[in-house]
Order: C-alpha cells, then sequence, then structure tokens
C-alpha cells in the first residue's frame, strides 16, 4: 500500500500560507507529496520553500492557470485534478496549502488507510475541521464552518475535485471542465475519521488577509468582489470559541512569530469596514447556539458530500 500526498498553490508565500507546515505534518506516512505549483508573480519564491523542504518525496509540476475556462473558483478543482492525476498511491491524502495534521493523528490514519485498503466500497476518509479565525487561540467548529469534510480518496480516474475544490465527487465521463455538475455523478462512501484538519486559512496579518481576499475574489470572478480595507478586521474576538489544546508541532514556530495582537478586538461593532460574515449575522449565531448546546452538535440542515459508510 502507497499513499501520495497532494496539493495545489500559487502565491503560497506572498499570502501567507504554511506550506511547510502542511507538507511536513503529514511526510512521514506518505511515499510522495505532489505540489501543482502555478506560475505565480514575479517576485514568488515559492518554488525555493518547497526545495528547502529537501525530502527527495517532493514532487512539483509547474502549472498555469486560466480562469476564463475555470471559471468561479473551479481553477482551484482544476489545479487539484493536475495534482491527482501525477499521484502514484493507493491513497490519495490531500491537504490545500493552509491546512495542517496534528501529529497525534498519523498513526490512525495511516491504520485506516491500511484496514481499508483492501475494502473496495470504501473511496474516502472524512476529517473533522478546526477553523481557525485571527490568531491561533481563537476557531469555529458550527454551522457556518464546514465540520467535516473528504481528505484521502482512492486513487480512481473518474474522482475529481469538485466545484471550488473543498471536496470530491465520483463524476463519470468527466468533460474537462465538469466541477460544478450534478447530474450523473454521486457521492463519496466515506469512514469517519477521528482526526482533525487544523485549518489557517484565516490567520494571517491583517493586510496579508485583505490581499487574500482580494485574490480569492478575483479567482471566483473577473468583476465582482468586495473592496476590502487596507487592514482586514476580524471582528469581535470574543464571537470565536477558545481553542485550549495543542497544535501540530509544526506550526510552533509560525505561532510563537505572530506578531497582530494589538489589531484584534473583543468589543465594538460586529464588522468595521466590510460587509458581515455568516457566523456575525444573528440567525446563525443563534442556530449556532443551539445546535451547540441542545442539539450535542448536529448541524441543522447541513449539506454533505459524501455517504459514510462507517
Amino acid at each position: 500500500m502507497k499513499i501520495s500526498g497532494f496539493t495545489f498553490l500559487k502565491n503560497a508565500h506572498k499570502l501567507y500560507y504554511p506550506i511547510v507546515e502542511s507538507i511536513n505534518s503529514i511526510l512521514e506516512i506518505v511515499d510522495e507529496f505532489v505540489v501543482a505549483l502555478g506560475e505565480g508573480d514575479e517576485n514568488d519564491i515559492s518554488v525555493e520553500i518547497l526545495k528547502c523542504i529537501n525530502s527527495p518525496k517532493i514532487k512539483i509540476i509547474h502549472t498555469k492557470w486560466d480562469l476564463r475556462k475555470y471559471p468561479g473558483g473551479t481553477e482551484y478543482a482544476h489545479q487539484t485534478d493536475l495534482a491527482k492525476q501525477a499521484c502514484k498511491g493507493d491513497w490519495l491524502f490531500y491537504l490545500q496549502g493552509d491546512e495542517v495534521v496534528h501529529e497525534d493523528d498519523l498513526i490512525s490514519i495511516h491504520s485506516a488507510c491500511q484496514k481499508y485498503y483492501t475494502d473496495q466500497r470504501i473511496e474516502g476518509f472524512v476529517f473533522n475541521y478546526l477553523h481557525f479565525w485571527g490568531d491561533y487561540e481563537h476557531y469555529f467548529s458550527d454551522h457556518c464552518w464546514y465540520k467535516k469534510e473528504i481528505r484521502i480518496i482512492r486513487n480512481l480516474p473518474d474522482i475529481h475535485a469538485w466545484k471550488d475544490a473543498q471536496s470530491f465527487r465520483f463524476i463519470p465521463d468527466f468533460a474537462g471542465n465538469d466541477y460544478n455538475r450534478k447530474k450523473n455523478t454521486r457521492k463519496l462512501n466515506c469512514v469517519a475519521l477521528d482526526a482533525k484538519i487544523f485549518h489557517y486559512g484565516w490567520v494571517r496579518p491583517p493586510e496579508v488577509m485583505k490581499n487574500k481576499n482580494d485574490t480569492v475574489m478575483k479567482n471566483y470572478s473577473h468583476t465582482f468582489g468586495e473592496d476590502f480595507a487596507e487592514y482586514f478586521d476580524y471582528g469581535r474576538m470574543d464571537y470565536c470559541k477558545v481553542f485550549q489544546k495543542m497544535h501540530p508541532k509544526v506550526m510552533s514556530k509560525r505561532i510563537e512569530d505572530l506578531n497582530w495582537k494589538d489589531k484584534l478586538r473583543y468589543d465594538g461593532p460586529v464588522a468595521i469596514n466590510r460587509s458581515k460574515m455568516k457566523h456575525e449575522r444573528p440567525k446563525y449565531r443563534i442556530l449556532a447556539w443551539v445546535e451547540e448546546n441542545l442539539l450535542g452538535g448536529y448541524v441543522i440542515g447541513g449539506f454533505k458530500n459524501y455517504r459514510l459508510l462507517k
């Protein structure tokens, strides 16, 4: 049994993606790690950073993005598929550039891959999610944020990244740009693992968070996007849960280097110089409270792009 890690990146260093930490978090249990590295800005040093990992397991394939051919975020899925196609493993472990796995979960993850290796019914594994917000002490895991998602898939040609590559789907007769297609597709049959993905996509210096949001808006649309203020306002930090456990060890240096605490706030308006995000709206805050405190974490009406067999 072989396991391939894979991801896609572009301007990762400039946009404060913890790519080294992400890759290193699972490098121990994969036989290779494939990176689809999109052509970045002139001063982008992502390739140099990847080479500094200094592992023969790292395989870089250089790509170019085409946002007109793959609009609405589907270029993310296209790039994910390019990396997937270059993988040789039996199981494929997908991590986006801002996702990290805790070292305490590696043994159980590898054991699950071995256990279900010959069980062809199982096409993927679902992980729990912690979405960190503003810094490394505050996070979300409720109605407004996906609580679980597929991150390991079987290496089958008909499994493709779906929509904006948040997840995967079985898409037969794939026509090259079917990433939003629902008809004649199906959800993957999966096993839920007791393992976490630490998502740090919303932990960046406020000025970098503004640039990252601007970039994402352009990748989803050529014409529409909110004009974010120079320094992104994380809003009321007291709206978040407080994280009291240990982060993955690979994140230690990055956590130590956080230097924008003075730009975070715990009172005042819900949001400054931007529209309210979903988790900041009263309706969803009430719904999240009901789910967490009265329903044991059950998500009312939450969409799941997978079918759990175990």
